[in-house]
Order: structure tokens, then sequence, then C-alpha cells
């Protein structure tokens, strides 16, 4: 399609519907529904419209398998116009993912690992000296538009004997540079309590919902105090649903406890794109309509949250001069069987179906099925 075109008929997730004109790869106007004209018309009846979906946590490095995959694979061919890369790459390779944007459609972002091999090893941080100061900070001062944080995953299998320590250097690296940071959590040792008392306003902890032994609950479902103290502080919680960190047990008890997502986002990969149990956006987001979440929660999650957190508030929003960055996605009122990452289920009664983006003044439909 042209990049001089009309979207007839969006409905909004507040249940709002309109007409909006794409002109030069901008909003140029939104209109009473069926009244715009100009360019080429679209029929959207029945499809939502929201901001272009982010998801801020993906690994889009297809070079250290299997924990990578290909920008668009993950990115507008699932809905998404904007990713985040949570840590694939450290110092040695961050120019690398960087690069690949050139041949991308998708909006891309990176945390930078604060281990300098990344994902090459799943061990990162077994070896303090991987945590190399003057290669991340060169990295940060090279790649300062495309870095917007540092990634470090604290959990046994990542941090080999260090224990806590690596987060210690990963908070001395972020207070020099200036940048947030996204921990993940999993497994211990390290205690959960030791790992979430270090995080401090804007950083992130993401697998929050995991139903793993060391995880944010107590055995009683109730949020452990060092999370609603965290919460307290501005610490931002991200689901990053993944192979291994979303149990619909602890969503529930989150839910039941009044502790809400800021973020909802994949950790989408090959492996669990094709096989499971992430598939795309889509998929994820109606697990939380399912849950009981509204719909509006559910996309402010995946668009005006992630973009204020990126200082990019024009990323989750639609407004006329802005850019043009859409997601269009269907509500299907068909049932879908939802597997969690303990191999749970629940059927659903609505799916949630990315049909389409607009990006770089141009729509492109959606390769994934949900």
């Amino acid at each position: 399609m042209k990049q001089d075109f009309v979207l007839r008929h969006v409905r909004f997730p507040d249940d709002r519907i309109a007409d909006l004109r794409i002109q030069n790869g901008r909003i140029a106007s939104l209109h009473d529904p069926g009244t715009a004209s100009g360019g080429d018309a679209l029929d959207c009846e029945g499809l939502y419209v929201s901001s272009g979906w982010i998801d801020m946590h993906v690994h889009a490095f297809p070079e250290f398998e299997p924990y990578g995959d290909s920008v668009d694979a993950i990115g507008v061919d699932c809905g998404c116009t904007t990713i985040v890369d949570a840590g694939s790459c450290g110092a040695d390779r961050i120019g690398e993912l960087a690069a690949s944007r050139a041949n991308s459609l998708t909006r891309l972002f990176a945390f930078l690992n604060v281990s300098r091999i990344g994902l090459q090893r799943t061990d990162e941080l077994s070896r303090l000296e991987w945590i190399h100061r003057e290669a991340l900070l060169r990295a940060v001062r090279e790649h300062s538009d495309f870095i917007v944080g540092l990634k470090a995953r604290i959990s046994s299998s990542v941090v080999g004997g260090n224990g806590i320590e690596p987060l210690r250097l990963a908070v001395d690296l972020s207070e020099e540079t200036g940048l947030p940071i996204m921990t993940h959590i999993g497994s211990a040792p390290p205690a959960i309590e030791d790992v979430i008392a270090l995080l401090r306003k804007g950083d992130i902890v993401t697998h929050y919902l995991n139903g793993k032994a060391n995880n944010l609950f107590d055995h009683e479902g109730s949020p452990l105090p060092v999370l609603t103290d965290a919460i307290k502080r501005g610490v931002k919680l991200d689901v990053g649903h993944g192979t291994a960190s979303f149990a619909f047990r602890t969503a529930d008890q989150a839910q039941g406890a009044g502790i809400a997502f800021d973020t909802i986002s994949t950790d989408i990969y090959r492996g669990n794109r094709l096989n499971g149990p992430v598939y795309g956006m889509a998929n994820v987001l109606t697990k939380f309509l399912t849950l009981g979440y509204p719909l509006s929660e559910v996309i402010d999650a995946v668009t005006s949250r992630p973009a204020a957190w990126l200082k990019r508030p024009e990323l989750g929003r639609i407004q006329a001069g802005d850019p043009a960055n859409l997601t269009l996605f269907s509500i299907k009122n068909t049932p879908s069987v939802l597997t969690d990452s303990q191999g749970f289920t629940r059927t659903s009664t609505q799916t949630i179906q990315a049909e389409g983006v607009v990006i770089h003044g141009k729509y492109l439909a959606c390769q994934i099925r949900a």
C-alpha cells in the first residue's frame, strides 16, 4: 500500500471508532468513521488499532543458537513495530546486533549484557572478568542511540559461584553510565530477597510471574515484602514470559494481591516461537485477557507504558503529526488453548490476533498467526 492511505472504521481499545488518514508516513488526521478521504482506503471494520506494540524482552541475535531469532520474525511479523533485545549481546558483539537494523523493518533497541560475551554462553556471569568495565563503557559510547539499559541475568545457572556480586557490579556500571538495569530472576542462589533489594527506581525485574521456588510470592501466595518495597520505590515489573518464566498460578497470586504488570513482554526466540509456549505477542496478550485484565490495560502494557520507560512517548500514542506507528489486531470470539511455562493450560473464550502493522509509511500484514 502507498504511503498516503486511510484506515477506515478502526476501533480503539476504549471502543471509539474512527478513520485514520496516513500521509507521508505520518498520522495526518483522525476523522469520524467513514468520513476520511485521500489516497487508498483499507477497510478495517472489526479490527482494533493501537500504537505499535512494543516488546521489551526479546532475543534477536540469531547467531546465538538456540536463544536467538531474526528481528522481523519476532517484530513486525508478530505485530510488534518495536522490540528490545534483552541482553543477547555484550560488548564483544553488540555492534553486530546494532548493524542488523539496516536490514530490518522492525524498530530495534537493546539492553547491553553486562558480560562482554553475552549469551555466547549461558553462564555468562560465572567469571567476573567477563564483566569488563572498559569494554562496556566503550560499547555504551559507540551505540548510545541503540542501547537503552544494561541486562544482568541473576540466577544460579548464570552466576555460578559468584552469588550476588555480578549484580552489585552491574549496579556500579549503571550508576556510571546512567543506564537502568533489567534483571532476570530465576533459581537460587542468590536468594530473591538479595536480588530485588539492589534494584532502584526505573530498574526492571523481568520474569516476575515465574513459578520457580525462588519467586516473589510466599507459599500462601502473598507478595514478599521485598517485592512490595521495590514497587514503592519505583522498580518496574516486566512479564518476560519465555520458555520457563510464566506460571498461571503465580499470575493468579499477583492479580489477587493487586500486583500489576508494568510491561508485558514475550522473551521470544526461535524455539519458543515455533514450538511454544510463547508463539508470539498476541498469544501472550490473550493469556492476560483470559486472566481477566481489561483490554485497555493489556494494550497499555505493550504501548504507552514501555514507550514511557524508553523515553519515547511518541511510540505509545496515536496523535496527528506523529509518525504512523500502528498495530492492527482482531479479537475473535473463538477459544484458544493457552499453555504456561510449566505445561499447565487454560482455555480462552477470546483470541487476540495480530493482523497488520503500519511502519515506515506502509501497511504490512502480519505473518505469525496466533
